[in-house]
């Protein structure tokens, strides 16, 4: 094995030893998610034969999801900080890599102290609505549910968080840029807000116009009101660096407080499972990142 990737696996090894509990999903909504008709089909595994491995493992690629969850995993008491992030997964807003960019994410957040609430939202993208209409509604719902218990689960309101890969990158942005619930109140977790108070973006979608001078998007357009933000990227992602150098050009003109983390190679998809690219290091970058704004207390 390559040293720097027998390293960075070696450094990762907490996930094994200081895993805390994880709960059964919890379903969002208590009838049908807002406009869902049944048409979608069962939600199953999608992957493929021809899709490849990534770090030498396979994938967990969920699709057709209409009944959105979200999975708490709480870590040890002994390192509990009382933070936590909601995870979103990406996947082109068609289907979620369940596990590289969801569940493996959660249980490292456990390692360094920080419940990880990992949000299942709704996909493939639905006719006629933006790509991230309904995952936006779920994202929404999801974050007020996530205060809601936040005493039930040991957890401080003010530092509650968003983590997002790819097209769960977008979903994040989108939810740091909504002013508003863009559904009817259900109840009391409505009443709470579904603005985070952090987020830490890895190789996010679609936040500028490729074909606008690299613009950003309205969906996720930034204010003084958008939360601190931790970026990475690779240079060689063939969705285009420039999300990201759009996107912290727009954060440094409203001083919203980040950190920007560019990578020669690494290309895409590779979420914190460690490779030869120095790209996969970023966990320790994020959590450096955490402890240096007090997210993470004095633990």
């Amino acid at each position: 094995m390559n040293p720097t990737v027998l390293r960075h696996a070696i450094a990762l090894l907490g996930f094994s030893v200081c895993l805390g509990a994880e709960s059964p999903p919890m379903r969002l909504w208590p009838g049908p998610a807002p406009g869902e008709k049944g048409n979608i089909g069962e939600e199953k595994e999608i992957s493929k034969p021809t899709d490849g491995p990534v770090a030498g493992r396979q994938v967990i690629r969920l699709g057709k999801v209409s009944d959105p969850t979200l999975t708490v995993y709480r870590p040890d008491a002994g390192r509990d900080t009382g933070a936590a992030v909601m995870v979103c997964p990406g996947g082109g807003y068609y289907m979620l890599a369940y596990d590289l960019e969801g569940s493996e994410v959660c249980q490292w957040l456990n390692s360094i102290g920080v419940t990880g609430v990992l949000l299942k939202y709704r996909v493939p993208r639905r006719e006629g609505l933006a790509p991230y209409a309904a995952p936006l509604q779920d994202a929404q719902r999801a974050l007020g549910l996530t205060r809601f218990h936040a005493k039930e689960w040991g957890i401080d309101p003010k530092r509650v968080g968003v983590l997002g890969f790819s097209a769960g990158g977008n979903l994040c942005a989108v939810l740091s840029a909504a002013t508003a619930r863009t559904y009817p109140r259900v109840d009391d977790a409505d009443d709470l807000g579904s603005h985070p108070d952090f987020q830490i973006l890895i190789y996010p979608a679609y936040l500028v116009n490729d074909n606008a001078g690299y613009k950003i998007r309205p969906e996720v357009a930034v204010t003084s009101d958008t939360p601190p933000t931790f970026l990475v990227m690779a240079q060689d992602d063939p969705v285009h660096v420039e999300n990201i150098l759009g996107y912290a050009m727009a954060l440094q003109d409203a001083k919203v407080p980040m950190e920007m983390h560019l990578y020669p190679t690494g290309g895409h998809g590779y979420g914190l499972r460690p490779t030869k690219n120095y790209v996969t290091t970023w966990p320790q970058r994020a959590g450096d990142w955490m402890r240096s704004r007090g997210l993470l207390g004095s633990n």
